[in-house]
């Protein structure tokens, strides 16, 4: 059955995550542990330049449609058979995305990634244009998103078949910024009508999907220190502290999106929330390596790609979450645990100092109003 693709209220109750929005989710997790391995990868080979690059890149190519689709759904979504096929197209394109990562990594070729990206966008595009059909409101907006995402993709296909590789990666970082240009001046003409629980539930699901890629990295510490003979018991303790307390910090406190501005600020800042999340993993990954003596790249290389990441997480949730509305010593908790977990990067087992911090932390949080 095809219905009209109509806003949905804000204020609507008990409005939760569908089935198909779970299956989209679904997709991101192949593609995400494809980015987190190819930079663990890169990281233990000592490339870790090129392999924090490609990581952005392709993190990137999986966040953006992601986060469009999510606010898209917020506010439209009529889960009719038009609006289900349009959303598998888009995992169809998200698979294509993961399938090209590991070429990124390897050959610096982009072709197969942005493929996969334009699947994704043109079928955002459609519906777009069905919400630009059936809401007179919203209908400006609508077509602004979709002339916007519609005209980037024909330049994201002449940039990976006719741009040369020296200008690729300045090009690259100016179509990101019209990327994300996008919303804010389509939001302009009138703002979607979005639901924040839902909005905060999605974004939340999301970020544990993501945290399963450290879990992983802890996970193959027991494994392979059992496999080895090699006590890695103390490493995979101190990864899942780091794990339980990226969680714990995350959800304590919940987000304040009263207004398109805190939004726009909130939804973005979750390109680094989650980027570091999925960059943790992969140095913890990497740490595992170094201690089996796996890694070709020393220490002093491999540690940062565990605390650099936990440090940019915890200020941007900072940044979100503590720094309006909060006083007194909680307000600055955050931002002196990321320092205190850079300075980590320099003393002696930086992995465990770590997880130190991160617990002291937690406790504090719950402790400090």
């Amino acid at each position: 059955m095809i219905r009209k693709l109509l806003a949905r209220d804000t204020a609507e109750t008990h409005r939760v995550a569908t089935p198909l929005e779970l299956l989209f989710d679904l997709s991101f997790v192949v593609a995400v542990a494809q980015a987190a391995h190819g930079l663990h990868h890169a990281v233990v080979e000592n490339h870790a330049g090129a392999g924090l690059l490609a990581f952005s890149m392709a993190f990137f190519a999986l966040w953006l449609p992601w986060l469009n689709f999510t606010w898209f759904a917020s506010a439209f979504d009529n889960d009719d058979t038009f609006y289900r096929i349009a959303t598998m197209v888009q995992i169809s394109g998200v698979l294509v995305v993961a399938a090209g990562i590991p070429r990124v990594f390897e050959h610096q070729d982009y072709r197969v990634v942005v493929g996969g990206y334009v699947v994704i966008r043109l079928a955002m595009v459609t519906q777009w244009l069905r919400a630009s059909r059936d809401n007179d409101e919203h209908r400006v907006c609508a077509r602004r998103y979709a002339m916007g995402i519609g005209g980037l993709q024909v330049l994201w296909v002449l940039w990976v078949l006719a741009v040369p590789p020296s200008l690729q990666i300045p090009l690259w970082g100016a179509g990101m910024l019209a990327e994300l240009l996008v919303p804010v001046w389509a939001e302009r003409a009138s703002a979607t009508t979005w639901h924040p629980h839902h909005i905060a539930e999605r974004h939340g699901l999301f970020t544990l999907i993501v945290l399963g890629e450290s879990i992983l990295a802890a996970t193959q510490a027991f494994q392979k220190g059992f496999d080895s003979g090699v006590n890695l018991v103390s490493l995979a303790a101190a990864s899942l502290i780091i794990v339980f307390s990226v969680w714990w910090i995350y959800f304590e406190a919940p987000p304040r999106l009263d207004s398109l501005k805190r939004a726009f600020l909130w939804g973005y800042a979750h390109l680094f929330i989650l980027g570091s999340i999925a960059a943790l993993g992969a140095g913890l990954a990497a740490s595992v390596d170094y201690d089996l003596h796996l890694a070709h790249a020393p220490g002093i290389v491999i540690a940062p790609f565990t605390t650099v990441p936990l440090a940019i997480f915890f200020l941007c949730v900072w940044y979100v979450q503590d720094c309006q509305g909060q006083a007194g010593l909680r307000k600055y908790l955050l931002p002196l645990g990321s320092a205190a977990v850079l300075a980590a990067t320099f003393g002696p087992a930086p992995i465990h100092v770590t997880a130190g911090i991160t617990l002291v932390l937690v406790i504090l949080t719950r402790v400090v109003r």
